[in-house]
């Protein structure tokens, strides 16, 4: 079975300001998927995302 390493993610809104911290598993391509798909503003598109 492969193994993926495990990563903290903060996710702020553009719009609103809200703050989420999530984990995530990174792929082996290099990105991390949290599975987050939308802001409590209905926000689906404008964030920053941020590696800890």
């Amino acid at each position: 079975m492969f193994k993926t390493e495990r990563a903290k993610v903060t996710i702020r809104c553009n719009v609103c300001g809200e703050t989420f911290t999530l984990r995530g598993r990174r792929e082996p391509e290099g990105q991390v998927e949290t599975g987050f798909k939308q802001c409590l503003c209905d926000n689906d598109q404008y964030f920053s995302i941020n590696e800890s």
